[in-house]
């Protein structure tokens, strides 16, 4: 995050924004500077890329299902706007100690170890320990002490849209991107790699949203897709899982998606319209 600190700092804050004394390692001024620049930046990825998917992706069709809520569109956009000042608090805390020099983010690839190879391996370890983190975290927002105070708010959308992506209560919200931010406190990874990653998991949130089940044939029980995630939000105890499958199968909480077997909503509305 300090590659965005620097920038915004060089182009916008520095010359216009905060007075000349001011220097730009002051704590104070990182902290608040990266707030504001954690919540834009958020915003933007949710409002663009959520947007973009739910006119050119999201099957509209889909709004006919009767599990789809009066104005649920709205209410998942409102949900979300309430949501993401509260969730960048901690999320703030943890991009601070990155910009203080307290991860193994590195600026150079000659800096790893392991040259081009580290960054793509990286990369692959990224997604895979995130994946992890997540299935266990998400599955524990699901035990009865959790559920009904924070991850029930997020099953409020049955048939979910992109807009329901970061549709979170705030605690859940911040405990289930955790392992993302955890990931470059203990292993090395490239900056520039990191605000990348950073970005893909805000698609791919979105992505699982969306409605679009299609996924290659031989990767159907491999990818965790939006026809896994659908039948997560339907039937709840099933597809924990981010990226892939791989955790749901070792926990045994995987199900294949009933779209893929022509008993998904697709198939109820069409039944529908049949009768």
């Amino acid at each position: 995050m300090d590659l965005v600190l620097e920038a915004a700092d060089w182009h916008l804050l520095t010359p216009y924004v905060y007075p000349a004394g001011w220097p730009e390692d002051e704590p104070c001024r990182q902290l608040l500077s990266l707030f504001v620049i954690t919540n834009l930046g958020a915003l933007a990825l949710y409002l663009l890329f959520g947007t973009l998917s739910y006119y050119f992706i999201f099957d509209h069709e889909l709004k006919k299902h009767p599990q789809f809520l009066e104005n649920q569109v709205s209410r998942e956009i409102a949900y979300a706007l309430r949501s993401l000042p509260w969730i960048s608090v901690p999320t703030v805390a943890l991009f601070f100690a990155e910009v203080r020099g307290y991860s193994k983010l590195y600026d150079n690839i000659e800096d790893s170890p392991y040259g081009w190879s580290g960054v793509f391996l990286s990369m692959l370890s990224f997604l895979f320990f995130t994946d992890m983190g997540i299935y266990w975290i998400h599955r524990g927002l699901h035990h009865k002490l959790f559920y009904k105070r924070f991850h029930k708010p997020h099953h409020l959308w049955k048939i979910a849209t992109p807009f329901a992506s970061h549709a979170f209560h705030p605690v859940d919200g911040f405990m289930q991107s955790l392992p993302y931010h955890v990931y470059p406190f203990l292993f090395p990874l490239h900056k520039v790699t990191y605000l990348g990653l950073y970005i893909f998991v805000n698609v791919w949130t979105i992505s699982i949203h969306d409605g679009d089940y299609r996924v290659p044939r031989l990767l159907r029980h491999v990818i965790n897709g939006s026809a896994h995630h659908t039948d997560h939000h339907l039937y709840f105890d099933y597809n924990y899982g981010q990226y892939f499958t791989l955790w749901d199968k070792i926990g045994g909480s995987y199900k294949s998606p009933t779209s893929f077997e022509g008993k998904g909503p697709h198939d109820y509305l069409r039944k529908l319209r049949e009768k």
